[in-house]
């Protein structure tokens, strides 16, 4: 019978370099309801602002479950690992469902036979090319979640300090909380399956139920090139693939996944002068310059943090800034701090072409209202 994968071509090809082939499409899901009592909870506990323990949990369950049904397909399919792994919440009918998909994958000549140790990737295949190729070897997909409120303590004070111009100190101190929360349990996840790195990291910040939960997903890896170090605290890098093998073939391991948020508010004076300068030509001194301090701070931090870890460089620096309203601003850094030394190194000298091309959808125009080649 003819197999149906989720992965391309560009995807079958990598792998077959290091002797996989794909195999079918498997999918794990759960429906669930955080019930009555635990939104209650969930919502009084967000009057303190933080995390709200009891949407974080229910979001994990839900995961876990249907995570666990996709391996499950998997293994009765006879599969070596799992790859391409993506995963979803949907909400309907009252209720919240959790998808997971991904690409069954074996080893050549070994069909239907368990070869090694199962393994699930985040990653899509052509990622799992450069991470294995750089000596990176998957384990298990791995996720970190958290679920927050600013709370309406903190936005009290919060609103107090906003009268004037700067730093919003309670609620930097709550992002940066959040997200190195998320980032310490994918952690744990990895530590606990035996990886010392976590690779490939990408993170999503969504409103569920009436709080936002960030979520970091990533690949559990094994590199016994790494320090000892990394045993007791896997590193971690949100570096791509291909990022991730260019940095190795020129020496470099992955630190740790560096993530700084700034909170700023431009006062209500500012604000006021602002929207009067507004209406005329000419640069807005007061939002160039908060703008400006932000920026500083958040980098300042990412700076200071990758100095007490003894890192060389902080790599793929990513920035993001967003209005919160009420003349606050959020300003994010965020990076993989690295270190050249300890052996790390590519398997071959250059990648092949299938490995850095990236796959164009080819559904353009439907019958269902939207197009996928425009932001609607």
């Amino acid at each position: 019978m003819a197999k149906v994968t989720g992965l391309s071509g560009n995807e079958i090809y990598c792998l077959s370099l290091k002797n996989y082939t794909a195999g079918e499409l498997v999918v794990g899901n759960s429906v669930n309801s955080m019930g009555f009592l635990g939104g209650m909870a969930a919502g009084f506990k967000g009057m303190a602002g933080g995390e709200i323990t009891q949407v974080t949990q229910a979001i994990e369950e839900g995961r876990i479950k249907a995570f666990d049904r996709m391996i499950a397909e998997a293994n009765q399919h006879g599969a070596i690992g799992v790859t391409g792994v993506t995963s979803e919440v949907k909400d309907f009918a009252g209720n919240t469902e959790f998808l997971f998909v991904g690409s069954c994958l074996h080893r050549k000549g070994l069909a239907n036979s368990h070869f090694g140790n199962f393994f699930s990737s985040a990653s899509d295949a052509q990622e799992l090319y450069c991470h294995m190729d750089a000596g990176y070897q998957p384990i298990q997909h791995a996720f970190g979640n958290i679920s927050y409120k600013k709370g309406i303590a903190g936005g009290i004070m919060g609103s107090l300090k906003a009268m004037a111009r700067g730093e919003i100190k309670e609620y930097s101190d709550v992002f940066n909380a959040t997200r190195h929360k998320a980032l310490d349990r994918i952690v744990a996840q990895a530590k606990s399956c035996k990886a010392n790195a976590v690779v490939g990291i990408r993170t999503n910040i969504m409103f569920w139920h009436g709080t936002h939960e960030m979520l970091m997903t990533g690949t559990a890896a094994r590199n016994s090139a790494l320090s000892a170090a990394a045993d007791s605290v896997p590193v971690t890098s949100d570096l791509t693939g291909q990022e991730l093998w260019a940095m190795t073939s020129l020496g470099y391991a992955p630190v740790k996944l560096l993530i700084s948020a700034s909170i700023y508010s431009l006062g209500v004076v500012g604000g006021f002068k602002s929207a009067l300068k507004s209406f005329t030509k000419g640069e807005i001194n007061d939002m160039t310059t908060l703008i400006h301090d932000a920026r500083e701070v958040a980098i300042d931090r990412v700076k200071t943090e990758a100095d007490a870890l003894g890192a060389d460089e902080v790599v793929g620096v990513k920035t993001y800034i967003a209005e919160l309203g009420g003349h606050l601003v959020e300003f994010l850094a965020i990076g993989t701090a690295v270190k050249k030394g300890g052996g790390v190194a590519v398997k071959t000298p250059a990648l092949p072409v299938h490995a850095i091309v990236q796959d164009k959808d080819t559904w353009i125009e439907g019958a269902f209202g939207f197009s996928l080649d425009r932001n609607e």
